[in-house]
C-alpha cells in the first residue's frame, strides 16, 4: 500500500493524531476510493501494516524520517509492515537468499508459503497471498518487474538504516549487535557500507554513531519516552 501511504502522509501534518488519520482517510478521502466501504477497508488495512498511531514508537520512527528521503520510502514502508505482519515477515529469509537477478516466480512463492503453513491456506489464498507478497516486495525495490520477477538490490539511503538500526535496537540490541540483525539484511549492504550509511545517517543528526577502535555506539535521542526506554531496557535483559 505503499501509494497509498504517501498520499496519506503527504495530506497530514507529521503531528497528526489517530484521529486525524482515519478523519483523512474515511471523512476527507484523500486517497480517493470510490465508496466510504472502501475507505475504511483501506484505512483497516493502512492501520494494519502501520499502525497511524503517534502512540506507537515504530511508526513515529516512520513518520521522523518519511519526509526527507523520497527514495527510501519504499524501504522504510517494507520495515514497519514487517515489524507488524508475520506472515510478510516469514517472507524475508526466503526473499533475501536468492541471488540478485535470480527470478522469483508467484509459483515459488506459493511453494514457501505452503510449507511454511501447511494446511493452512487453501489455493486461492495461497494465489492471492504470493501475488500479494510478491508485489510488496516489489514495491520495496526487493523484486523487479510487472510479470517475471528477479531478485533486485534496494537503493541504499541513511533514513533506511536508521530505522533498521531502531527496530533491533527495540529488540534488545546495542553496539555492534545491531548490525548483525536481520534488518540489516534487507539493506544488502557489505559491512563497511553499512559503516558508512550509518555515519552519513548520524551527520544528518538521524541517530548518533561512534566507532572509536571497532568498539560500535548506536543512540537514537528522541525516539522513545522515558517510559519506553525502560521498557526496552528491561525487554533486553530477556531477550
Amino acid at each position: 500500500m505503499l501509494d497509498d501511504l504517501r498520499l496519506l502522509l503527504s495530506h497530514t501534518p507529521q503531528q497528526a493524531t489517530r484521529a486525524d488519520y482515519v478523519a483523512a482517510v474515511v471523512d476527507d478521502n484523500v486517497l480517493g476510493k470510490p465508496t466510504r466501504k472502501a475507505r475504511e477497508l483501506a484505512l483497516r488495512h493502512l492501520a494494519t501494516l502501520y499502525a497511524l498511531d503517534p502512540i506507537n514508537p515504530i511508526f513515529r520512527a516512520l513518520r521522523r524520517l518519511w519526509p526527507l528521503e523520497e527514495g527510501a520510502q519504499p524501504l522504510l514502508a517494507l520495515a514497519v509492515a514487517l515489524a507488524r505482519d508475520p506472515l510478510l515477515r516469514g517472507t524475508q529469509s526466503f526473499v533475501l537468499s536468492q541471488s540478485p537477478g535470480a527470478a522469483v516466480t508467484r509459483e515459488a512463492v506459493e511453494d514457501f508459503l505452503r510449507v511454511s503453513h501447511p494446511d493452512r491456506f487453501s489455493a486461492a489464498s495461497l494465489k492471492s497471498f504470493a501475488q500479494n507478497i510478491a508485489g510488496t516486495w516489489t514495491a520495496a525495490g526487493m523484486l523487479n518487474g510487472r510479470v517475471r520477477k528477479v531478485r533486485a538490490k534496494p537503493q541504499l539511503h541513511p533514513e533506511s538504516i536508521a530505522l533498521l538500526l531502531f527496530l533491533g535496537y527495540l529488540e534488545g540490541r546495542t553496539g555492534q549487535r545491531l548490525f548483525s540483525s536481520e534488518w540489516m539484511a534487507l539493506l544488502d549492504g557489505s559491512p563497511d557500507e553499512l559503516e558508512v550509511l550509518a555515519s552519513s545517517a548520524s551527520h544528518r543528526g538521524l541517530l548518533v554513531f561512534m566507532n572509536a577502535g571497532g568498539v560500535k555506539e548506536v543512540r537514537f535521542p528522541g525516539y522513545l519516552t522515558p517510559e519506553e526506554e525502560q521498557i526496552r531496557q528491561e525487554a533486553s535483559h530477556v531477550v
